[in-house]
């Protein structure tokens, strides 16, 4: 990568082969080291100056609401980090949106800044992306988005992790009008980025040098024991393992873009040349409040402990003891089984239904053959074969969550992990059934969400769910990872927190102190709950079922919690 100089600096020296460099040679070559081709990175404002007509673009004139859904403090309050990262970068957000011609073909542009916060994908960030894609819906023209992202924000706890379902099923409704979405991967783009809208668009391209992944290199290394490849996650290894479909050098990024804007305008076919109508969900979704009111529950920490706990009930034994005629299901059709994902078809008080779920184990040996719950691809897409399997056969689908996150390994990352989490996600948006996710144990990022979008959402007394880790969030916004409890704290990642913020809509009671004291008692509750929560779901219409849940997750929109938190 190439250094970049700090402004009125005349020389740079290239971070790829040391060369110094004049400036304005180095801007005239779109920031390309003219030596050795190393691409910098560009923020959003030079990257629109790259791809748009002269005087083209016009931002979006929406301001949402500033939020701290979850009053975030590691070494500083996150409006602190807020504040910086503004007068830091000028930006107001992490993204840059708006309405614009390239090549003379309308679209709508989100161009993300990895000087702000890393990228990262927050509520604002992804209100932004997802009004943007709002826009190209209603205009009746392509969306193009443009990332750069170390994931979803820590700061803003699950409801980070929430955006990638929001922006995710806002990508679904513009492929249903026929509409072409593209992603344009800039260097680095990773985590919930990567695993949502990045790699769920029609057509995914590559700039040359940038790295693409769910995980990052230093914690798959630190997972993993292993050194990486050489070329590992970049650009030209994405497209070797058909993760991409081109990689293109930043010289030749708008003439591909012109290039596809162009067949998309020539495919359109509408007699009266109307935009398309966009469909306006309503903030007064109906949704049910919490049936359990939360207390303030106990210690975050001791909470992590309890939903690790070897001996709680897996997914396993709640098929064995909550449902009934359990028939397991294998493999995702395209050459693998992933043990750590199990599903099939049972029935719940007689009702046929598909259950898949997190597979942990208790034992050594069950934790490591399982990969302690932690999906593969294969794992995902076995998982979305049988949903699909669900919708064919107009059966509901319950879903138990119990994953620390998705498989952070090289041969996951080769397969694909972020496109298969990415492609539930959106496929779940869409699925014609209903459809009851619950955190039984620990709920870990997007791996977690690639089973939890859904149109009720149950939790265990002492499960958690979390955009990361506790050890994760401690080891990068604290000193050492020695602070994991004060993170999960700050992290608002109980039962209790999450029915308060929305994401969850109620708590299903564990036998006293914990679920595996008394498992059988564990799993009456978790049968009654969600017996409770899908009976209603049965006589709703698949299209009205549709549309409830992209209402549910819209709601985690910045507009929205701004509003909710004034009304508070």
């Amino acid at each position: 990568m190439t250094a970049t100089a700090p402004e009125g600096q005349l020389w740079t020296r290239c971070g790829g082969c040391a060369t110094l460099l004049y400036r304005k040679r180095l801007r005239r070559n779109l920031d390309v080291c003219p030596e050795c081709g190393v691409h910098a990175r560009v923020d959003a404002p030079e990257r629109l100056l790259q791809l748009v007509d002269p005087g083209a673009f016009t931002a979006l004139p929406h301001r949402p609401a500033e939020v701290d859904p979850i009053a975030f403090v590691d070494l500083l309050p996150y409006p602190h980090r807020l504040t910086a990262a503004r007068a830091g970068t000028g930006l107001a957000e992490a993204v840059v949106c708006g309405s614009a011609t390239v090549g003379g073909h309308r679209c709508v542009l989100a161009v993300m800044d990895f000087r702000f916060l890393g990228g990262s994908l927050g509520c604002v960030v992804g209100e932004l992306i997802t009004l943007a894609a709002e826009r190209a819906l209603a205009d009746g023209v392509p969306l193009v988005l443009v990332t750069a992202s170390g994931g979803a924000r820590m700061q803003e706890g699950a409801l980070a992790l929430m955006q990638m379902a929001t922006v995710s099923q806002a990508i679904a409704a513009l492929r249903e009008a026929g509409l072409l979405t593209v992603s344009v991967l800039t260097d680095p783009t990773y985590g919930g980025v990567a695993a949502s809208f990045a790699t769920n668009t029609d057509v995914v391209l590559a700039e040359s040098g940038a790295r693409m992944g769910f995980a990052g290199p230093r914690v798959i290394r630190q997972v993993t024991g292993r050194e990486l490849p050489e070329g590992f996650q970049t650009a030209d290894f994405l497209l070797r393992h058909g993760q991409v479909d081109m990689v293109v050098p930043r010289y030749a990024l708008r003439g591909r873009l012109v290039a596809l804007l162009a067949a998309a305008r020539a495919g359109r076919r509408s007699a009266s040349g109307a935009d398309v109508p966009r469909q306006e969900p309503s903030p007064s979704a109906a949704r049910p409040a919490a049936t359990t009111a939360p207390g303030p529950g106990g210690d975050a920490w001791e909470t992590v402990r309890l939903a690790r706990h070897p001996d709680r009930p897996t997914t396993l034994d709640y098929l064995e003891t909550a449902f009934d005629g359990f028939v397991e299901l294998h493999g995702d059709r395209l050459g693998a089984d992933c043990p750590a994902v199990v599903g099939g078809l049972a029935r719940l008080d007689g009702r046929p239904v598909v259950v898949v779920g997190h597979q942990k184990g208790h034992t050594t040996a069950e934790l490591v053959g399982r990969n302690f719950g932690m999906a593969s691809p294969a794992g995902h897409r076995k998982s979305l074969r049988l949903m699909r399997l669900a919708a064919r056969l107009g059966l509901p689908v319950v879903t138990l969550v119990d994953t620390p996150g998705a498989d952070p390994g090289v041969r996951a990352e080769e397969q694909g992990q972020a496109a298969a989490i990415a492609e539930n996600i959106l496929a779940l948006t869409v699925l014609p059934t209903p459809v009851v996710a619950v955190i039984t144990g620990e709920g870990g990022s997007g791996g977690a969400l690639a089973l939890a979008v859904a149109d009720r959402v149950l939790m265990l007394q002492h499960a958690v769910y979390s955009v990361i880790s506790p050890e994760g969030c401690a080891a990068i916004l604290w000193p050492d990872r020695g602070a994991a409890p004060q993170a999960a704290r700050a992290l608002r990642l109980t039962a209790p927190d999450l029915c308060r913020l929305g994401i969850v809509d109620d708590v299903v009671p564990e036998p006293a102190p914990a679920a595996h004291h008394d498992p059988r008692a564990a799993a009456r509750a978790l049968r009654e709950a969600v017996l409770a929560q899908l009976l209603p779901l049965l006589d709703v219409p698949p299209a009205t079922l549709v549309r409830r849940r992209r209402q549910r997750f819209r709601q985690f929109g910045a507009a929205r919690l701004g509003a909710r938190a004034g009304a508070r």
